[in-house]
């Protein structure tokens, strides 16, 4: 996973980051704790900016959970229970759950949304009550985009700082890498099944 996500970095640049920060946020099987370090350990390297890479990261990121902000928007709070209540196995998310972050993001509001893209559990979740409220497009872009940015510079550093281990980090960062990736498959299968069985006794 190492291996991969190094090279892909080296072939697209700025552009292969932004494309890892989106797709971790749409679906995330690379977690941003692996992807924005890697691309530190390129910047101490010089192949990359340190600035270019946060604001890279933090395009990637901050459309990626615009996507899920847009979409519950659109399709509103009943549709989405709906599809919870059919699909949400799949998503490892229940309405219970929706309703829980929803409860949430009600008593914190705005800085829920700011918290949230600093917490790896709820990164992308925040987006779905934020867009079931009536907050706006303009503040929960600004209030994501400064939880991203934070986020994303930290995650950087952390990589520019290891920058001069690189060689004896790459010796074993791959092959945790690759546990990490098999960990959250594993994770996901399991929350998949839980979910079917809860649904299977609530209908029972």
């Amino acid at each position: 996973m190492f291996d991969w996500i190094t090279s892909l970095l080296d072939a697209a640049g700025y552009l292969g980051v932004a494309f890892l920060m989106f797709a971790e946020n749409v679906f995330p099987p690379i977690p941003s704790e692996l992807i924005m370090p890697l691309a530190g350990f390129l910047a101490y390297q010089d192949q990359m900016n340190f600035v270019g890479v946060v604001i890279a990261g933090s395009i990637g990121s901050l459309a990626g959970t615009y996507l899920y902000y847009i979409i519950a928007r659109k399709i509103g709070h009943d549709r989405v229970r709906q599809l919870l209540e059919k699909h949400g196995r799949w998503l490892t998310m229940s309405p219970q759950d929706l309703d829980r972050a929803s409860d949430w993001f009600d008593r914190h509001g705005n800085l829920a949304v700011l918290m949230g893209r600093m917490l790896p559990a709820i990164r992308t979740l925040i987006s779905v009550p934020a867009g079931l409220t009536p907050m706006h497009h303009l503040p929960f872009l600004a209030f994501s985009l400064a939880g991203t940015v934070i986020w994303n510079t930290l995650l950087t550093w952390l990589g520019y700082a290891l920058g001069s281990q690189y060689d004896l980090v790459s010796t074993y960062v791959n092959p945790v890498s690759n546990v990490v990736v098999a960990v959250l498959v594993l994770t996901y299968i399991y929350r998949v099944i839980r979910k079917k069985g809860g649904s299977a006794e609530n209908t029972a």
